[in-house]
């Protein structure tokens, strides 16, 4: 075990990232809630919209912040 860093690498924290950055936009762009309302559950999709919206930033965050740890741990070392 680690102790409390991340023990993937740059290529999984950074696709962790793009995935958070992707959910995001999906939402932003109202995707979800266009989908669901093509299928007659608008409300579902607004909700879930704001679901998808929160989940995505907070992955956007976290991701975000362990690339930024682990490139400052790298450039603290040379």
């Amino acid at each position: 075990m680690s102790n409390g860093h991340s023990s993937c690498g740059i290529l999984g924290l950074f696709l962790g990232f793009l995935t958070g950055v992707f959910w995001l936009l999906l939402s932003i762009f109202h995707v979800v809630t266009g989908f669901f309302t093509l299928i007659n559950l608008g409300s579902l999709g607004a909700i879930l919209n704001i679901l998808i919206a929160l989940i995505g930033f907070l992955v956007f965050i976290v991701f975000g912040l362990l690339i930024f740890k682990k490139v400052w741990r790298c450039y603290i070392k040379k």
